[in-house]
């Protein structure tokens, strides 16, 4: 005999054998209700008075907490309260035979119990029924309410995280009886949530019950179950106040770097120090995100952003190449001088000083280089003329043309400044744009 069956006999001829003087009236009424009931009774099969005949249980879930939702190993652990209700044929009396009993509460271990499972279990350890009572009424209906921690698998997808909502299912059904030979049925549309302890993390949306019949490779019979598909949606607050927020405003400004000016010497230091920012909450946030497949939300986001830091920084290392040409550079092209310093300069009011919004500076004409006509002069006769002084007259025009060679290279030299800064104004709107856009796209979500 095994072990548990020689404690079951035990326990209930110990019960059976028990002195009945000393009781009160009542209990000598139940002592004697359970010698009846229990003196030709075996909770080994199934109580019905048919073997023909299905026996109907019916099944409640109440929620009371959620321990944990590893999201790594994909396990939900729930603290559940889990009623039973089914009719035994077997433990029926007449109340009035007993002065009007009508339900005793005996242990558990005594009646015969559905062997209702979770088939979706994620727990290594066997399961162990809990010890408890179950009441018996008069007219053979069993009431088993039991609490249970059960550890099911779930599949959590994260592709939303930290705005994402899951759906973990909690399968139910006899291990080992047929729906010929039992039928299992929810109590209600749903699990109750009366008693539930909220949850820091995740908010309970419902958790509806749904009953399915299915015939398995093994067997030739179907076999009814009740699945309690309970619906998750997590807690961002936490997540957009220490990772998403952060990152927003440094998203923000980068961008920044294209309005300092080109003499301050830092505007590639700032788009550096953003991106090792970024970097570092990218850090923080691997840490914190549950792997996946695919990249979370939030992940994306990041990815963005810092590709956006590296490209406005490498346009910061090419504007300031503009800005620094020196002298010697080329002329600004000529699409260039229509289009950036003249169309886009004016859309963008970049103006030189006492320059109006709206005005580009019209080009400068180079000063002749030859000498005001006038009218043909006679052959001058006076010795000292300084039109007789060629030398001189040389080393002036010679000069006078340094002097026109380095304006125009001054010009040249400040049309590429002011090219540099019609290329930051633009690139600072379009990277500005490009961070707002993202940010309220991914805020949006929180809402």
């Amino acid at each position: 005999m095994e072990p548990r069956s020689h404690h079951l006999f035990a326990g209930l001829l110990l019960l059976l054998l028990l002195p009945t003087e000393g009781l009160g009236a009542e209990g000598r009424l139940a002592h004697k209700l359970f010698r009846n009931l229990f003196a030709n009774y075996t909770n080994a099969l199934r109580p019905v008075a048919d073997t023909d005949q299905t026996l109907n249980v019916t099944l409640e879930v109440t929620l009371s907490q959620i321990i944990d939702m590893d999201e790594r190993n994909q396990v939900l652990t729930l603290y559940l309260w889990i009623r039973q209700e089914w009719t035994d044929a077997y433990l029926q009396w007449d109340p009035n035979a007993y002065g009007g009993l009508d339900a005793i509460r005996i242990p558990s271990s005594l009646v015969w119990r559905p062997d209702i499972v979770l088939y979706n279990k994620a727990d290594t350890q066997p399961s162990a029924s809990a010890s408890t009572n179950v009441v018996v009424r008069h007219d053979g209906a069993v009431r088993w309410d039991a609490p249970a921690i059960t550890r099911s698998s779930c599949r959590v997808d994260v592709s939303a995280f930290p705005f994402d909502s899951q759906r973990c299912g909690l399968t139910f059904g006899s291990w080992t009886h047929g729906g010929h030979q039992l039928d299992v049925r929810a109590r209600g549309a749903s699990a109750s949530l009366a008693d539930f302890v909220e949850n820091v993390e995740w908010r309970v949306l419902g958790m509806p019950a749904r009953r399915r019949v299915l015939t398995y490779g093994c067997c030739s019979e179907p076999y009814p179950d009740v699945t309690f598909t309970l619906l998750l949606r997590r807690r961002a607050a936490a997540y957009v106040c220490n990772l998403l927020l952060p990152c927003v405003l440094i998203s923000l400004l980068a961008p920044l770097a294209f309005h300092l000016p080109a003499d301050s010497g830092e505007k590639v230091s700032l788009g550096v120090t953003v991106l090792l920012a970024l970097t570092v909450f990218q850090l923080i946030l691997a840490e914190s995100m549950p792997p996946a497949e695919s990249v979370p939300l939030i992940g994306k986001y990041y990815m963005a952003t810092m590709t956006m830091v590296t490209f406005s920084t490498a346009l910061t290392i090419l504007i300031m190449n503009l800005h620094y040409c020196g002298p010697s550079a080329r002329p600004v092209p000529a699409w260039a001088r229509v289009l950036l310093l003249g169309h886009l300069a004016r859309g963008l009011c970049v103006r030189e000083r006492g320059e109006p919004c709206g005005k580009s500076r019209p080009p400068e004409s180079a000063p002749s280089l030859q000498p005001p006509a006038g009218p043909a002069a006679s052959p001058c006769r006076e010795p000292r003329c300084l039109c007789h002084q060629e030398a001189l007259l040389c080393h002036i025009a010679s000069i006078a043309g340094t002097f026109r060679s380095h304006r125009a290279a001054q010009r040249r030299h400040e049309d590429w400044k002011r090219l540099a800064r019609v290329m930051d104004r633009f690139f600072l709107g379009v990277f500005f744009s490009m961070a707002l856009v993202m940010s309220l796209l991914v805020l949006v979500q929180a809402l």
